[in-house]
């Protein structure tokens, strides 16, 4: 039910209007003065006012109308509900002079009821809309704060993940429900939002929502919304998800983590496309496109009786599974230059790189934390390093696991072909790289092998690479 506050000095069209309004659902209270409508703005939440334009200064200027808008727009700014001014003495420079000064709309009295109404209601609406947008942004700005889930582009040197990409392009077009699925960290709500990206959907919000870090007693005002009074904290009407979503893409993360009660009430939102706000009776179609995602098995918890089939058969329209950083290691290095660019700009490190033993050691790296360590890592080694990140500022527990080999009798002909046009330099830097590899990027095992301490080996190694 929507609140409306009347402001007009006289009593009749404030009764008129508290009729009119009551029998089309509005809650309305009247005041007789800009002093009083002024106290009820402030203190109390009102979705629309109705205000006459004169009170004791004169009967036509509308001049206290005027004044009253733009003082209240300074005090409440953002706040300030939509002002419909109204006034007896109707003329063309008083509406635009009150439109100009803040107001929504304009209505001359005596008024026509139908008119009056659907007038109500747009500017309703529209206030609604408009909130559910600065929502949005302030959601999308929120998620904005990940460096490289939310500001990263996807990078996708591998074969596997060039593959991922194409599938997503291509489903993208489509309405179809997406269902993420993957290790923590590697990245699926970077996937979602190209999936929203690539969609017929892409000029409407991306609105995303961790289902894991929702207190079960706010599930429903969280996906749904609320109207003001609807519980004891619900101080003003508030929009839940899928409002924010309207038009656009809602991503529910950690989807396997909702608790088994609240899993029918999302089940009926994705069957009926409708909801209702806590609180309200007013059924709200849900134009969104839903992608979700987990590290949960959700067949398993199917098994286990913890996850319902039908919500799962919903969301699973189709699957696409986001590979952890180990299966694509041509990312890996591509990856971990974007991250040494990023924390150096944020941290103003300039013109610090990767050496090739730090390149080397990333790749031998088995990274159960995906991307998200790979991100920390290389923001502590910026600050563990001068101008190279090195093995050492990488500080990852790298442990052999290749075996001994003959390097050379390995080799394909056309490899030992072009072995013998490199210098002797050229062939010692490869040797020592081959050795690193074989040693899984531990230094001091690198070394010893090759009859090197490990400064010496890190002396030879800074030769070549200044070379």
């Amino acid at each position: 039910m929507a609140n409306i506050l009347v402001a007009d000095d006289d009593i009749n069209i404030i009764a008129s209007l508290q009729f009119l309004l009551d029998d089309h659902g509005f809650d309305v209270q009247g005041v007789t003065s800009l002093e009083a409508a002024k106290t009820q703005l402030t203190q109390h939440n009102f979705d629309l006012v109705m205000l006459d334009m004169n009170f004791h200064r004169d009967t036509t200027s509308g001049c206290e109308g005027i004044e009253f808008i733009q003082q209240m727009n300074k005090l409440l700014a953002d706040k300030l509900p939509p002002i419909i001014a109204m006034t007896g003495w109707a003329t063309i420079d008083i509406a635009v002079s009150a439109l100009k000064a803040g107001a929504k709309d304009f209505v001359q009295k005596p008024w026509q009821d139908d008119a009056l109404i659907n007038t109500i209601q747009t500017q309703i609406k529209l206030a609604e809309r408009e909130q559910q947008l600065e929502l949005a942004q302030d959601e999308n700005s929120q998620l904005k704060q990940d460096l490289y889930l939310q500001h990263g582009d996807l990078i996708a040197e591998s074969a596997v993940m060039q593959q991922l990409l194409k599938q997503a392009q291509s489903l993208a077009k489509s309405d179809m429900n997406i269902l993420i699925t993957g290790e923590n960290g590697t990245g699926k709500s970077l996937l979602a939002s190209k999936i929203h990206q690539f969609s017929k959907r892409a000029s409407g919000p991306f609105v995303s929502a961790n289902m894991g870090a929702i207190v079960e007693s706010l599930f429903e005002s969280e996906l749904f919304g609320h109207v003001k009074g609807a519980f004891t904290d619900a101080k003003q009407n508030r929009a839940g998800r899928f409002q924010m979503a309207q038009q656009g893409t809602l991503f529910l993360d950690e989807i396997g983590n909702i608790p088994l009660a609240q899993q029918a009430k999302l089940l009926r939102v994705l069957e009926e496309k409708q909801f209702e706000p806590v609180g309200s009776s007013k059924t709200q179609r849900a134009d969104v496109r839903l992608v979700s995602a987990t590290n949960t098995d959700l067949e398993s918890a199917i098994q286990a009786g913890s996850f319902r089939q039908d919500l799962f058969y919903r969301l699973n329209t189709v699957t696409l599974h986001m590979p952890a950083l180990k299966a694509r290691k041509d990312d890996i290095v591509p990856l971990a230059n974007y991250f040494v660019a990023k924390h150096s700009k944020h941290y103003g490190k300039n013109d610090v790189c990767l050496s090739e033993c730090a390149k080397a050691a990333l790749l031998a790296y088995h990274w159960p934390g995906n991307l998200r360590e790979l991100s920390h890592c290389i923001e502590r080694a910026l600050f563990l390093s001068d101008t190279s990140i090195t093995v050492e500022s990488l500080n990852l527990n790298v442990t052999s696991n290749l075996t001994q080999q003959n390097a050379l009798t390995s080799m394909p002909e056309d490899s030992i072909t072009t072995q013998a046009k490199l210098t002797l330099d050229e062939i010692e830097f490869q040797a020592m790289e081959q050795r690193l590899k074989h040693f899984a990027g531990n230094v001091t095992e690198t070394a010893k092998s090759l009859g090197l301490s490990r400064s010496g080996y890190y002396r030879r190694l800074a030769k070549y690479e200044a070379q």
